[in-house]
């Protein structure tokens, strides 16, 4: 794992965690996911379509993953030109995106393998750069949360999609899966580590995911002292000790107020 890829998690993960939110967020993203629907996602579109989001597209796109907090080889009049000369545009549908659900990983009977934690629509620059805008509904309305390079959200529910399953990620290990006819089936190399080439039963993910984060959940020592914030690189450097945290934690302590956007680096995708 990058050293800038570590700070942003950490932050991420500290932000979440100041807000008292994290595994507690699973209840209310369930419920996100059984009412989510074709207005839902108009809503996310229209927030990612804003004037001042398509704006902000520019400039994360004439800055190339530079983070707004470090500065660019150019001077901010060529940044303007270069944001207005990426013409960024939104591209494809706006899809949900779930991620491993706390309740499964707990082995709560019921629980879902993975809920709704955010929406994403694909932007591209005139130069062919991609996107992913985050979009998660906040207080009754649908927010900008996240911008990050790269589109693997809505590259990954297409590819499910199309073979009739669901995609789903496991963020603490960057994976991203398929679940289709009672298996979880691996849709990159992360996740191919993971379950192997021809995935596993839920029953045998469940398990899989319990060991791996099930003393991370609220309530554990892991938890109660207070290292919920703490990411570790194993010493592979290819994923991170991370809590359980859903997206929506990190995502509605991080929502964007008009002015900032998180730039997060990605795995190479399979």
């Amino acid at each position: 794992m990058s050293s800038h890829r570590v700070r942003l998690a950490r932050a991420a993960a500290a932000l979440a965690a100041a807000a008292a939110l994290g595994l507690a967020a699973a209840p209310q993203a369930q419920a996100a996911d059984q009412q989510a629907g074709a207005g839902d996602l108009a809503a996310a579109r229209a927030a990612a379509q804003n004037p001042a989001v398509l704006d902000q597209l520019g400039h994360f796109f004439a800055r190339r993953g530079v983070p707004p907090t470090q500065p660019l080889a150019i001077g901010p009049s060529d940044e303007a030109q270069a944001a207005k000369a990426a013409a960024p545009r939104l591209s494809g549908d706006t899809v949900p995106v779930r991620t491993l659900d706390a309740g499964f990983v707990a082995g709560r009977p019921g629980a879902p393998v993975a809920t709704v934690e955010f929406t994403a629509t694909k932007a591209v620059a005139a130069d062919g750069q991609s996107a992913s805008v985050w979009t998660a509904q906040q207080n009754g309305s649908w927010r900008v949360v996240n911008i990050a390079s790269g589109s693997d959200e809505t590259d990954y529910a297409a590819r499910a999609a199309a073979d009739g399953g669901t995609a789903f990620r496991e963020p603490q290990l960057g994976a991203w899966y398929e679940l289709k006819d009672g298996r979880v089936l691996p849709l990159d190399d992360t996740a191919r580590r993971s379950v192997g080439a021809h995935g596993v039963t839920v029953a045998a993910y469940q398990q899989l995911v319990h060991q791996r984060y099930g003393d991370k959940l609220p309530g554990s020592a892991y938890d109660t002292a207070g290292r919920a914030g703490g990411f570790q690189a194993d010493p592979a450097g290819s994923r991170s000790d991370a809590p359980l945290l859903t997206a929506g934690a990190a995502l509605g302590a991080t929502a964007l107020a008009g002015a900032v956007i998180g730039v997060r680096s990605r795995r190479r995708k399979a």
